[in-house]
């Protein structure tokens, strides 16, 4: 009788430090999913940032293309100005 005692005994300290160890694992499993979900809330924010800061490549070519506009109707004046002078 003392033997079976013993086992269930072990057994039982078995499981329940088994259960704690599960739970524990558990308990840092949420942990690291609430950093994750934190993050991504960050990770998020910065690129809102970044946006906010810098240029698409598509602003960037239409900022180009303004100014090459600019010159080429300056350049058209400056022809026309250098073309009325060499005729005159």
């Amino acid at each position: 009788m003392d033997m079976v005692l013993a086992w269930n005994a072990s057994l039982s300290i078995l499981l329940l430090l088994a259960g704690w160890a599960i739970q524990r694992r558990d308990k840092e499993m949420d942990n690291l999913k609430d950093e994750q979900h934190r993050l991504q809330i960050l990770i998020n924010r910065t690129r809102e940032e970044v946006a906010k800061e810098y240029v698409t490549k598509q602003e960037v070519h239409a900022d180009i293309n303004r100014v090459l506009d600019r010159f080429d109707r300056l350049e058209e004046k400056l022809d026309r100005m250098i073309g009325g002078h060499r005729g005159a």
